[in-house]
C-alpha cells in the first residue's frame, strides 16, 4: 500500500543540514529520552506494591488513555492556532507537572494513586504536543525532504526508547526515582527553550476558518465514510492489542522471571529500541521487496515468537536477542500503516485523520495494558503471554480476511473542478443548512450503470461535507436523476469547491458523468428563512 510512491528517495539524514529543524529534532530527542526514563522510574516505583501487575501495567494506561480524550481535539488546535506557541505552552504545562512529582516522590509523598495522576497529566501534555509538531515538520523542510523528515522523527523516538530505559535504570538503582522525573522536568524544559529562540514560522490562519465542534465532526465524518482508512485503524488494533502484552508486563517479566534490577530491564527495553532503530534503516528495502499486507503479516509471526518466548525463556541473553526483531517488527508494522495513513489523507484533513488514528493505537495500547495487568495477576505471566500469543497469530491470520486496501493508484492530490457556484448576492458564510440538487439527464438504458457510480461519489461527498445524501427519480421525467445532499453552511459547501477533493474524487465524478447527459443543472437551496 506504501509501494505507490516513486523516484530518488532523500537520504534520512538529509533534513539535519537544516538549522532550525536539526535544533527541533535534538530537543524532541532529549525530551523523549526523558518520557521514557519516566516510564522506567514510574514502573519500577509501583514494582514492590501491592497488585503490582495491575499497578505496573496502569502505568501505560495512564501514559496512553488521554489519548482517548484529547487527540482530536489536539489536532483542531493545531490547525487553529499558532503552532509554535501552542507547543510551548504545552512544555511549559509539562515543565510544573514534572517538576512537582519529582519534588513529592523525593519527600517521599508519592502513593501509587497520585503517581498514575500525575502519568496522566503529563500522557495530557504529550497528546496536545503531537499533532502541533507533526504540522509544524513540513513548514521547517522543503516538500522533497518531508518523507525523511518523518523517518527521523520515528528514529528519535526509537533511540530515546533504546537509550533511556537504561539510563533510567542506572540511575533508579543508584539514586532512585526522583532523580528520573527531575530530569523528564529539564528535557521538557529545554524543549521549550528551543522552541522560544528558534526562528519558526507562524501559522497563517485559514481564509475560511472552522469552527472547533464543526471541525471535530467533520473530521469523524471523514474517517466513517472512508473505507481505507477504516481498514487501516483496524488493523492497527488487530497488532497492538496483542502487541501491548509485551510493553505492559515486561517490567514483570524482567524482575520475577528473569531476576533482573532495574538495569536490566533497562537493557531489554534497550534492545526493543535497537532493534525499532535498525528496523527503520532496513525498511525501504524490505518495503521494496514485499507488499505492506505481506510485510504486516510476516512482521507479526515475528511478533508471536518474542511474545512465546517470553512464556517459557528464563534467560535473560536469549530473552534480549529475541527482544531485537520484535522492536524491528513493531517498528516496521506501525510504521507503515502510518504512512499508509499519511499517502491516503487529503492534506485539508491529515491532521485530524492521523489524530484518529493516534485514538486507536494509543488508546488501544492503554486499554490492552489493563486487561493484560488483570489477566496476568489473575492467571501468572506464562499464561498471559501464551494467550497473547494466540491473539497475534491471529492478527497475522487475519490479514488474509482483512487486508489493507491497495490504493497506488488513486490520485490524491488536491482537485479543484467544481465550477464556482452562480449565486446572487453574497450569502452569509455561516448561513445554512444548505441544500444542494444537482438534475442529470441519464437515458434509461444507462440508469443502472450511473447510479452504480454515483455510490463512489456518495462516499465522496459524505467525507467532503455533507452530512446527507440521497439520489432521487422523479415520477413525472423518467429520464432524470436528481442527487441530493445536505451541507451544513454556506462556508462548509465553499470548502468542498476550494480544497477538500482530490483527483480521484474528480475522476469517480466524471465517471459517473459519462453516463449522463451533459453536465447536471445545480441549484443551491438556503433556507427561507434565517433561523431555521
Amino acid at each position: 500500500m506504501t509501494a505507490d510512491t516513486a523516484g530518488p528517495i532523500p537520504s534520512t539524514w538529509a533534513p539535519l543540514r537544516l538549522r532550525v529543524f536539526r535544533a527541533l529534532w535534538i530537543a524532541t530527542l532529549i525530551s523523549n529520552i526523558g518520557t521514557w526514563m519516566q516510564t522506567v522510574g514510574a514502573q519500577w516505583l509501583l514494582i514492590d506494591q501491592p497488585g503490582a501487575a495491575t499497578l505496573v501495567a496502569l502505568v501505560q494506561t495512564a501514559t496512553l488513555a488521554p489519548t482517548l480524550l484529547f487527540a482530536l481535539p489536539a489536532g483542531v488546535l493545531a490547525d487553529a492556532f499558532d503552532r509554535r506557541r501552542m507547543l510551548m505552552a504545552v512544555q511549559a504545562f509539562q515543565v510544573a507537572v514534572a517538576t512537582v512529582l519529582a519534588v513529592l516522590t523525593a519527600t517521599n509523598h508519592m502513593p501509587p494513586a497520585l503517581l498514575l495522576t500525575f502519568t496522566f497529566l503529563l500522557g495530557i501534555g504529550a497528546t496536545l504536543g503531537i499533532p502541533a509538531y507533526q504540522a509544524l515538520v513540513p513548514e521547517l523542510v522543503p516538500r522533497p525532504l518531508v518523507p525523511s523528515a518523518s523517518a527521523l522523527s520515528g528514529v528519535s523516538m526509537n533511540l530515546a526508547r533504546a537509550v533511556g530505559p537504561a539510563i533510567a535504570g542506572l540511575l533508579v538503582a543508584g539514586v532512585g526515582p526522583a532523580a528520573v522525573f527531575a530530569i523528564n522536568a529539564a528535557s521538557f524544559l529545554a524543549y521549550g527553550v528551543v522552541l522560544a529562540f528558534s526562528p519558526i514560522p507562524t501559522t497563517d490562519p485559514s481564509e475560511l476558518p472552522e469552527r472547533f465542534g464543526a471541525a471535530l465532526r467533520v473530521g469523524s465524518r471523514y474517517v466513517r465514510h472512508s473505507p481505507v482508512v477504516r481498514r487501516i485503524l483496524l488493523r492497527s488494533a488487530l497488532f497492538v492489542v496483542p502487541g501491548s502484552a509485551l510493553w505492559a508486563l515486561l517490567p514483570l517479566v524482567a524482575s520475577r522471571r528473569l531476576g533482573l534490577g532495574p538495569g536490566g530491564y533497562g537493557l531489554l527495553l534497550g534492545a526493543l529500541g535497537v532493534g525499532a532503530v535498525a528496523g527503520a534503516f532496513g525498511l525501504p528495502r524490505v518495503r521494496s521487496r514485499m507488499r505492506t499486507n505481506r510485510m504486516t503479516a510476516l512482521a507479526s509471526l515475528v511478533y508471536c515468537i518474542a511474545l512465546l518466548a517470553l512464556a517459557l525463556v528464563k534467560q535473560p541473553a536469549v530473552v534480549g536477542l529475541l527482544l531485537v526483531p520484535a522492536g524491528a517488527a513493531w517498528l516496521a508494522v506501525l510504521t507503515s500503516l502510518n504512512a499508509s495513513m499519511q499517502l491516503f489523507l487529503p492534506s485539508w484533513v491529515r491532521a485530524r485523520g492521523l489524530s484518529v488514528y493516534q485514538i486507536v493505537f494509543q488508546g488501544c495500547q492503554a486499554a490492552a495494558a489493563l486487561v493484560w495487568g488483570a489477566v496476568a495477576s489473575q492467571l501468572g505471566l506464562v499464561k498471559t503471554f501464551l494467550a497473547a500469543t494466540v491473539v497475534m497469530g491471529f492478527s497475522a491470520a487475519s490479514v488474509r480476511l482483512w487486508p489493507l486496501i491497495d490504493t497506488r493508484n488513486l490520485d490524491r492530490t488536491p482537485a479543484v473542478f467544481w465550477p464556482e457556484p452562480i449565486i446572487e448576492g453574497e450569502p452569509d458564510p455561516d448561513i445554512g443548512p444548505i441544500l444542494v440538487h444537482s438534475t442529470y439527464t441519464v437515458p434509461a438504458e444507462r440508469q443502472e450503470q450511473f447510479i452504480e457510480a454515483m455510490r463512489w461519489v456518495r462516499r465522496s461527498r459524505l467525507r467532503t461535507g455533507a452530512t446527507r445524501w440521497g439520489l432521487f427519480r422523479p415520477g413525472e421525467e423518467p429520464d432524470k436523476l436528481v442527487e441530493v445532499y445536505l451541507v451544513t453552511s454556506w462556508a462548509e459547501h465553499l470548502r468542498q469547491h476550494t480544497g477538500r477533493l482530490t483527483g480521484s474524487d474528480q475522476f469517480r465524478e466524471e465517471a459517473a458523468g459519462a453516463f449522463a447527459e451533459g453536465p447536471p443543472v445545480v441549484r443551491h437551496l438556503f433556507p427561507a428563512e434565517p433561523d431555521v
